[in-house]
């Protein structure tokens, strides 16, 4: 069965649906084109994976930019994060997953087809379950404010531009999607409740984030596209921005 996936978001669907919920909430948008499907089999045709050593993680996104645009990041044997594009030579070129581990729900993408291709779990926090797209049993939907993955990897949930925004935590990196967003200026990082719409979160969520991350420490912050690496002191740049945010919503620009 062909199930149908949003062009703009990149979001599989378990059935027909006539608009793309994801899209219509404030976080994200509709083109001004308007809403437009396509399914696996027709991506497939038209795009493939690139796959990349990105400061020391695989990553694997595709070409030409497909939804969103993120890539994801094979950490050890877990999946950071998801795209929408999957075929044959993305499994044989991935092996094997233990799980798939996801920020939020704009990078949910065809998350049921890669929990079924590897058969393992693909984790999201129950805080965003209703923006789950197509149920299956493959998804496992953990709750609190942290789970241990194993193998030194915790999923820390940091809120902010979702309720169930989470991160994985691995030794001294930290892979943040944009619930921590890697920008142009590597000193600093953001948080927003829309990034491409512009519309800034509150102080109290932003302290959240902060608050949740405070206990770890880390080196490298990996975001959500390619090369959206910061390589150093990364603990102490997020404490700085928050305060810097807080700052800023209060009047105090920089």
């Amino acid at each position: 069965m062909s199930y149908p996936i949003c062009v703009t978001c990149g979001l599989q669907y378990g059935s027909a649906v006539s608009a793309c919920p994801v899209c219509e909430d404030p976080r994200q948008y509709v083109p001004t084109t308007g809403q437009a499907w396509t399914t696996l089999e027709e991506l497939r045709a038209s795009h493939r994976n690139r796959f990349a050593d990105d400061h020391g993680y695989l990553g694997i996104g595709t070409t030409p930019k497909f939804g969103i645009g993120q890539r994801a990041l094979l950490v050890g044997d877990v999946l950071w994060d998801c795209i929408t594009l999957l075929d044959d030579e993305t499994a044989e070129r991935v092996g094997s997953l233990r799980a798939i581990a996801i920020s939020h729900p704009h990078y949910y993408s065809s998350m049921v087809e890669w929990g079924r291709t590897f058969d393992c779990p693909v984790l999201v926090h129950e805080a965003d379950r209703e923006w789950v797209p197509r149920p299956d049993p493959c998804l496992e939907l953990w709750s609190g404010e942290t789970y241990d993955l194993g193998a030194g990897m915790t999923l820390i949930r940091c809120g902010g531009h979702f309720p169930g925004g989470t991160v994985l935590h691995r030794g001294q990196d930290l892979f943040a999607g944009d619930i921590v967003q890697v920008i142009p200026d590597r000193k600093w990082v953001a948080f927003m409740y829309s990034f491409p719409n512009y519309i800034p979160l509150p102080a109290d969520s932003v302290r959240a984030v902060g608050a949740a991350l405070e206990p770890y420490a880390f080196e490298r912050i990996y975001g959500a596209w390619w090369d959206a690496v910061i390589d150093s002191d990364g603990s102490g740049i997020v404490r700085r921005s928050v305060e810097r945010y807080v700052a800023a919503l209060g009047g105090s620009l920089p």
